[in-house]
Parts: C-alpha cells; sequence; structure tokens
C-alpha cells in the first residue's frame, strides 16, 4: 500500500472545502518531490472553489474546460522541503527549504524551451492543474522550479511564487517609465500591497493607490504609496489625476473589472500603458479611435516566467523588496481562510502553515 498524505480539496464547487487522503506522489525521472511547510491563499483560488471566471456580457470560462477535475487541491503560492528525488534529478540536498514555481508547462514547446511555462499552450500549474500546496506534499517537474530563499521569512518567500512574480512582471510590461512619473495601481489586497513594495524597490517615486476600501486604503498608505484614491467616492478619474498632479503614465488594474479597467483607461496619459492582471472579470468599451490618438496600449499579464521568481528573491535578499501584512493561518483552517477571504475580511495575505 502507498503512503498518503491529507490535502484540503475542492470536493464540489461552492462547497467548503474538505480534508482528503491522497497517496503520496512518487517521483520519477528529474521530479522533485516537495513537503509542503506554507502556501499563500490567492484570490486565484477563490476562482477555482467557484469553478468558473467570468468573461463579462453574460459569459463564463469553466474551469473544466482548462482540464480541471475534482476533487482538487488548490495553492500555488507554495514553499517547502526537499523530500524524495527523482532517479535523474539534479542533486538537491534533502531536508533543503526551496519556493516552488507553480506555473510549468509541457517542458518541450517553445514557450518552455525559452523559460516562459507561463505561456505554454499545455499548463500543469499547481493548484489549477494539479494538486497544489493545499495538499502536504506536490510534485514538481524539475528541480530548476525550486529557488533557494535563504535568509527570507518562509512566509514572505512562498508569496513570491505568485503575488511576487506577477507584480514584477506586470510592472515590467510597463517600463519604461521615469521613476517621478506617476503609476496607478487598482486594488490595495494582496498583489496591490506586493506591487507598491516592488515599485519601492525599483525605485519608483510616484504611486497612486486606489480602492473602495477605506481600511485598505491606509494600509497602502503604510506599505509606501504617495497617494490613495477612494475609487467608490464622487469622480474617481478626476481624483486619481488630482493626487498624481498629472494624468498617470502607467495604470496596473489588480482587480481587473469593467469598472476598474474603465477607470484605469481614462486616468491615463497620452502614450501610457496599461496592465491587465487581476480576473475579476468584465468586458471594457474601448474607442479604437482614442486608442490611436491618445497612443495608449492595454496588455495583459498572466503571473510570470521562473527568471521573475529569481529576480524577485534576488531584490528580497538584497533587503529591497519586503512584502508586509501577511497572516499566518494552521493549516487545518484552510477551508475557514478561503472563506474569509472570499469576504473581503483579509487585508494582505493569509499563509497556511503546516
Amino acid at each position: 500500500m502507498p503512503e498518503t498524505m491529507q490535502a484540503w480539496a475542492v470536493v464540489e464547487h461552492e462547497k467548503p472545502l474538505q480534508k482528503i487522503e491522497r497517496p503520496i506522489p512518487e517521483p520519477k525521472g528529474t521530479e522533485v518531490l516537495v513537503k509542503v511547510t506554507h502556501c499563500g491563499i490567492c484570490h486565484s483560488d477563490l476562482h477555482f472553489w467557484h469553478g468558473y471566471y467570468e468573461l463579462g456580457g453574460g459569459k463564463r470560462y469553466y474551469l473544466k474546460e482548462r482540464g480541471a477535475k475534482l476533487p482538487h487541491a488548490l495553492g500555488h503560492e507554495i514553499l517547502g522541503t526537499v523530500a524524495k528525488l527523482g532517479p535523474d534529478a539534479d542533486n538537491i540536498p534533502l531536508g533543503a527549504s526551496r519556493i516552488v514555481y507553480p506555473w510549468t508547462g509541457c517542458q518541450k514547446c517553445r514557450r518552455c524551451q525559452e523559460g516562459d511555462d507561463n505561456l505554454c499552450l499545455a499548463q500543469q500549474s499547481r493548484g489549477i492543474h494539479v494538486d497544489g500546496g493545499f495538499a502536504q506534499y506536490v510534485l514538481v517537474p524539475h528541480a530548476k522550479y525550486l529557488v533557494d530563499h535563504e535568509g527570507i521569512d518562509p512566509a514572505i518567500a512562498c508569496t513570491f511564487g505568485c503575488s511576487g512574480l506577477t507584480v514584477l512582471s506586470s510592472i515590467q510590461k510597463l517600463m519604461p517609465i521615469h521613476p517621478q512619473d506617476p503609476i496607478l495601481l487598482i486594488g490595495a489586497g494582496g498583489l496591490g500591497l506586493a506591487g507598491i513594495a516592488m515599485l519601492r524597490a525599483l525605485g519608483h517615486e510616484k504611486i497612486i493607490s486606489a480602492d473602495i476600501s477605506p481600511e485598505k486604503l491606509q494600509t497602502a498608505l503604510d506599505a509606501g504609496a504617495t497617494a490613495v484614491v477612494n475609487s467608490a467616492d464622487g469622480d474617481a478619474v478626476k481624483a486619481v489625476i488630482d493626487a498624481a498632479g498629472e494624468p498617470v503614465f502607467g495604470v496596473l488594474d489588480f482587480v481587473n473589472n469593467g469598472p476598474t479597467a474603465e477607470l484605469g483607461f481614462a486616468s491615463m496619459a497620452k502614450g501610457g500603458k496599461m496592465v491587465a492582471v487581476g480576473i475579476l472579470g468584465g468586458r471594457l468599451d474601448l474607442s479604437l479611435v482614442s486608442m490611436i490618438f491618445r497612443s495608449l496600449t492595454l496588455q495583459g499579464n498572466i503571473t510570470g516566467a521562473l527568471r521573475h521568481l529569481e529576480e524577485v528573491t534576488k531584490l528580497a535578499k538584497e533587503g529591497k523588496f519586503t512584502p508586509a501584512h501577511f497572516t499566518e493561518v494552521p493549516w487545518d483552517e484552510a477551508s475557514d481562510a478561503l472563506m474569509r477571504l472570499k469576504d473581503g475580511k483579509v487585508t494582505g495575505r493569509l499563509i497556511l502553515v503546516h
């Protein structure tokens, strides 16, 4: 009989997570088995829990169309210790603590060969396509997807696999922007706060944070935002431009629904760039002529590559990137913690700790 592990899993969409038993995976070839010690709870986990994404116009994209099957263990912000190596795995010390890069692809296509696993059409992402860090063990296809976080608190380092690398890759899509040029961050949740910390790490000096929660806006100020705007009050576009002193040169929409996209698009200066990051869903009605006359750029961002995780970790080791506002939660409270996130009762990130 194979050894078993426990996992908090979605057994039925929009029902409480259930603790189930799974066989502990046996690493083959270059695979590495990791025993999970920390796992962040991300808003994307809620989308899997619901079972769909809102596409706008009454349309939905169901997770089963991405190959997801139930029961399924959530969790993609994973950190743990090396438990077992496959026969062809790179030599890595057993017991070594590592951040897991979760957005792996097929390992064979051009995207994967060039290091852009997150753009692979045959994704094998932990927590979405295969069981993730809400399980006690995860299987990683190659040791190259494990990043050393020596000197960094594991409760912080685990978030680098999603929020950290996502904010870095989205910021890089805005570049080049002068450090004094205003950048608008929409949403002051886990990603928004990480975005503030990352922009400060990269030397940016004019960071405007917009949200509908006064509590989250205060947290954004505490995290280093130079100004905040409550986007539920009055003319939000005017408030953003007034706070920035001019139309903004870059927008990162960490919410990305219809109203937030409209706010970001209307707040941009000529030549501005907006990167859509969040997946709350909706539509944006674009004037194509306005796109030309204002010379605007609108681009999507799907997580990030392994190199982004390595860059984030390097910045953290150098003391430049220190995301704050995380709360550790016992692993046995995984279902309750996910519901706290659903109910909007979380500031920053919740981290499951085994």
